[in-house]
């Protein structure tokens, strides 16, 4: 273990141009279904998406994750159909007219992405007992959707796009891709360049839902007190 003094550096705010691209990934940041390119990523290039997600916080520095890279078109092409069945699942749980528009919109990418990423949280990586995650057992969870968001922000500077797709069962998915039953799936990821993005998230382009106002979700030193 290294000493204390010398294991901290001299922390400082980024300049006005670093802070304006964090910004400006954040806020650009695409779930991409339909721009894919098929020009295979580098592999140099995954890796430093990969690296950035590595570098996520995890509860008790257990990182729980794991990285299933899927090129293969075939294995691509039976996740894809696990998700069809699924999406059909899903479209009968909403109301008439919610189906219609529903089953218009395009969720994912699956097969025209040249990368699928399935990302996995081990929850015994560290043990039964794990610092700050006492009271708390889904926060090896969270740190794994932290590895996520890490690796979309990186893509979206590197110029990559990634969609998320959740629509699975999760036992599919263990199924196609061998993985053992006490690790969750958290998320299949699709990835690839693309030269367009929407200028706004899809859903909110296509009428789906529109991004709420921010001071109606913040409150005040208790649940539903506003600032006066």
């Amino acid at each position: 273990m290294r000493p204390i003094d010398d294991a901290v550096c001299t922390a400082s705010s980024f300049s006005a141009a670093e802070r304006e691209a964090v910004y400006h990934a954040i806020m650009t940041r695409r779930d991409v279904r339909s721009q894919f390119l098929p020009d295979s990523l580098p592999d140099d290039l995954v890796m430093r998406l990969l690296t950035a997600a590595h570098h996520a916080p995890s509860v008790g520095f257990m990182q729980p994750w794991n990285f299933i890279l899927v090129k293969s078109g075939e294995v691509r092409a039976r996740v894809r159909d696990a998700f069809a069945k699924a999406n059909e699942e899903a479209a009968q749980m909403f109301t008439r007219e919610r189906q219609e528009k529903y089953r218009s919109l395009k969720l994912e990418g699956i097969v025209e992405a040249p990368l699928g990423i399935c990302v996995t949280c081990d929850p015994s990586r560290s043990g039964s007992v794990v610092l700050g995650r006492t009271h708390n057992p889904r926060m090896d969870s969270y740190s794994t959707v932290c590895a996520v968001q890490n690796l979309w922000l990186a893509a979206r500077a590197e110029g990559v796009g990634i969609g998320w797709v959740s629509i699975f069962r999760e036992g599919d998915l263990k199924e196609i891709l061998g993985i053992p039953d006490h690790i969750e799936v958290v998320a299949w990821l699709c990835a690839g360049f693309v030269d367009r993005l929407y200028d706004e998230p899809e859903l909110a382009v296509k009428g789906w839902r529109h991004r709420m106002p921010l001071d109606e979700l913040i409150f005040h030193d208790g649940w539903g007190q506003i600032k006066t």
